[in-house]
């Protein structure tokens, strides 16, 4: 799988933009503030329908281009090579007339109408940016949404559950709500209960299997990544009492016993206390939580760690290889690491895009094998001199 062609319009800091993408890596070369991660955010995007950085859509709009537009608008299209067959991704978001940042978001595949949910699987990406520090060091919820972008991603099914999952929870918190301040039967929730467990088993089971999976491709690329110094070992600990490792019906049957042991509590709080909301994904680095007791340095190298590890587990879950977008990561590596994800880069992943803002410390031998583009102000130019900035072969 790879992006052979990428169109955007007003998109961040692009007014216009053609790019054609080889296969390998593509490098892309600039200042800070010049579009470099603008461009890694639209194929993102691209591929998931959202965001890393906005909260909302009409925050990638370029305004200074867009509210000059009859009608202000934006629009990504990629052309997406898989096998022997190409296929076409448009999302355009078109501002609505009683309300400027309220924009329409339209999302065609082969030119036919689709979700946002049927997106997911048809640009498979791995973005690792540098506030993904945040995987290892930030909230739990941070961990459990990266969790559901990857599994969304291999598995529709799971995106499915995840969907309904979400809707059943705010529903039973209202009911438990009601239930604390008005009283009321509490049987009310055995219906709510049977969804939410039906649903959220399904979850706690595949984000079990993808953690185990990602433990040891992790523990293996944190190897090599620490010259053997460090073991990396990621541990899901599910809110869930009971026993997790079992099928997806012993879950459900485990599921239903806790929240009925624990109706009471759930509505005196007034909100859902167990369930896939609720999970937490670990870093341990030599059985220590990297999270509370690990460097800057250690908790970085946890999470490029991860992302590679994303990459071969998506591989094995497709049989395709996803897209590494990398953004100014090379920079932030001593020799041996970059060294290392230097070997990865051309070894593991089918395409790569990776930005940077100096090329000194990367050797014209690796650099001769790149595409090279430098960035200006939302403006591409493919470039072989750069790299005679570069150190030696």
């Amino acid at each position: 799988m790879r992006l052979e062609h990428l169109t955007l319009h007003n998109f961040r800091n692009y007014v216009r933009l053609d790019l054609d993408l080889t296969p390998g890596i593509t490098m892309l070369l600039g200042d800070n503030a010049q579009g470099k991660t603008n461009l890694l955010e639209a194929i993102y995007y691209l591929a998931t329908s959202r965001s890393p950085h906005a909260a909302t859509d009409h925050e990638v709009v370029n305004w200074l281009v867009a509210e000059g537009e009859p009608l202000p608008y934006t629009r990504l299209v990629g052309r997406v090579a898989r096998g022997s067959s190409n296929q076409s991704i448009e999302i355009t978001l078109t501002q609505q007339p009683d309300n400027g940042t309220r924009y329409r978001k339209q999302i065609r595949i082969n030119g036919v109408n689709r979700r946002a949910m049927d997106l997911l699987g048809h640009l498979n990406v791995v973005l690792f940016l540098p506030q993904d520090i945040d995987l290892v060091s930030g909230s739990p919820s941070g961990r459990r949404r990266y969790l559901d972008v990857t599994l969304c991603q291999v598995d529709p099914a799971y995106c499915r559950h995840l969907s309904r999952y979400n809707q059943i929870v705010t529903q039973r918190n209202a009911l438990l709500r009601d239930l604390r301040e008005r009283s009321g039967d509490p049987g009310q929730l055995a219906f709510w209960d049977e969804k939410l467990t039906g649903h959220g088993a399904y979850l706690i089971h595949r984000r079990r299997g993808a953690v185990n999976v990602l433990d040891q491709l992790a523990y293996s690329v944190h190897e090599q990544l620490t010259d053997g110094e460090e073991r990396l070992h990621l541990r899901y600990e599910p809110s869930l009492e009971a026993e997790t490792e079992g099928a997806v019906d012993a879950l459900r049957q485990a599921f239903q016993a806790q929240l009925l042991a624990q109706r009471q509590r759930e509505i005196a709080a007034g909100m859902s206390l167990t369930g896939p909301h609720r999970d937490e994904m670990r870093f341990l680095i030599d059985d220590v939580d990297a999270g509370v007791y690990g460097s800057r340095g250690q908790q970085r190298t946890a999470a490029l760690a991860l992302k590679l590890a994303e990459v071969d587990m998506m591989h094995h879950e497709t049989g395709e290889h996803p897209v590494l977008l990398l953004d100014d990561v090379l920079s932030e590596l001593d020799a041996h690491r970059r060294s290392f994800l230097m070997r990865a880069l051309e070894e593991g992943a089918q395409q790569s895009v990776v930005t940077t803002t100096e090329l000194h410390a990367l050797p014209q031998s690796f650099l001769q094998r790149c595409q090279l583009f430098r960035v200006r102000l939302g403006q591409l130019v493919e470039s072989r001199e750069e790299t005679r900035d570069a150190a030696p072969a």
